[in-house]
């Protein structure tokens, strides 16, 4: 399993990147593609193990989880033992260890998880610091000679070269000896593979159902496949509203993860579409919210980041473009995320959004939050768009 070229792979929080990691460490992998792991010492870990980050910690950590795997080289341990206990953990002592390696015919497979932590600047850890690790993890990769065996693969959230230091105008992008490849949510043919467990024909009622639910979201399909498959178990029907409940409460912390790590744009793009969908589900009184779609088209670049991350997606209807969430779920959840809005944050979020819109469409939207925190009642009867849809997901059940 040698790469020719370091792999960097990529995608939303919660799609698989650590699942992908453990399933390449493991021996069944390697032999269920005819590969022998016994002459690779595999060595995996998060860049969050790393507390604060910096380069040392780095070295350091992988040489520790190193030296574990070389249960049957105790020479090669002791060389390890020497160089932690002297704090001289580099990419040179790893180097000088990759070629020990080749010498007993073995390889170094790396793989690092959460690579974005070593692509933000701390306090203990400067752009200075960052531009001279990365260097040294492109020489490591790129310049290696034939006796410094390694493959490295490397899982982060967004695309590294949206991520990082200041680029270097003379000189090569430290990112480009990657091999690129993003991991998607699932589409309808996946879905349907994972839905297998419940051993029922898949209805179209209930594929259109969870597709709405999760979007094809990894973790989400997992989370309403489990309580499904709870509910299966049950000898009685479970009430809407109860799994409506459970089904949220399930989900709260992915939803507000997933809000964290957007930046502000995103979170009031999100806002935006979030208020424009529950504008035309109102029954009596309305806000007021113009030339949304203009604003979208000018948010291009932001729209396409969160639909790579799997927060929204985008459909096209006779050459119009529309942008809807993933996850209806999940614009239920903004949409009680506003609820949570006092005047002091309000007032912080209006300044950002006139870096989204003009004056005018600030105040609207401004105004937009303020009536759903005033008619909360009406909003709550909106909302309850949802229950049709998880309605068909109980129906499987007891039919």
């Amino acid at each position: 399993m040698r790469c020719a070229y370091p792999v960097a792979v990529w995608g939303g929080l919660g799609t698989g990147k650590t699942s992908f990691l453990v399933k390449l460490a493991s021996p069944d992998t390697w032999k269920q593609y005819g590969l022998d792991s016994s002459i690779a010492v595999i060595v995996r870990f998060s860049c969050e193990e790393v507390e604060p980050f910096t380069p040392f910690g780095f070295w350091k950590k992988l040489l520790s989880l190193l030296k574990d795997n070389l249960d049957t080289e105790p020479e090669l341990q002791a060389n390890i033992n020497s160089v932690l206990a002297e704090s001289r953990a580099s990419r040179d002592s790893l180097r000088q260890l990759l070629v020990e390696l080749a010498q007993r015919e073995k390889f170094l497979v790396l793989l690092i998880d959460d690579y974005d932590v070593a692509l933000v600047q701390t306090q203990e850890y400067s752009e200075e610091n960052m531009q001279q690790f990365l260097s040294e993890c492109r020489n490591l990769a790129v310049y290696a000679q034939p006796k410094q065996s390694i493959s490295i693969i490397v899982t982060s959230k967004k695309r590294l070269n949206d991520l990082g230091p200041r680029l270097n105008l003379n000189a090569s992008p430290w990112y480009n000896h990657y091999l690129f490849r993003q991991i998607k949510l699932f589409d309808n043919t996946e879905i349907d593979q994972f839905l297998q467990q419940f051993n029922k024909p898949i209805t179209a009622d209930f594929r259109q159902a969870i597709g709405e639910i999760t979007g094809g979201h990894p973790s989400l399909l997992q989370i309403a496949s489990f309580l499904l498959y709870q509910e299966l178990r049950n000898t009685t029907s479970p009430h809407v509203e109860d799994f409506v409940r459970e089904l949220e409460s399930s989900t709260q912390h992915f939803f507000d993860n997933t809000w964290q790590k957007c930046n502000p744009k995103d979170q009031n793009l999100l806002m935006l579409m979030a208020l424009a969908k529950l504008r035309g589900r109102l029954e009596r009184r309305r806000y007021d919210l113009k030339d949304v779609d203009l604003i979208f088209t000018q948010s291009e670049r932001n729209l396409t980041n969160l639909e790579e991350q799997g927060v929204i997606k985008r459909t096209a209807n006779n050459g119009n473009i529309a942008y809807l969430f993933t996850s209806s779920l999940m614009e239920k959840w903004v949409i009680q995320e506003i609820w949570n809005f006092d005047d002091d944050l309000l007032a912080k979020r209006q300044k950002e959004f006139l870096n989204l819109m003009s004056h005018q469409q600030a105040e609207n939207m401004k105004n937009a939050i303020v009536w759903v925190g005033k008619y909360r009642n009406d909003v709550i009867s909106s909302l309850k768009f949802i229950y049709p849809i998880v309605e068909k997901l109980i129906k499987f059940f007891v039919v």
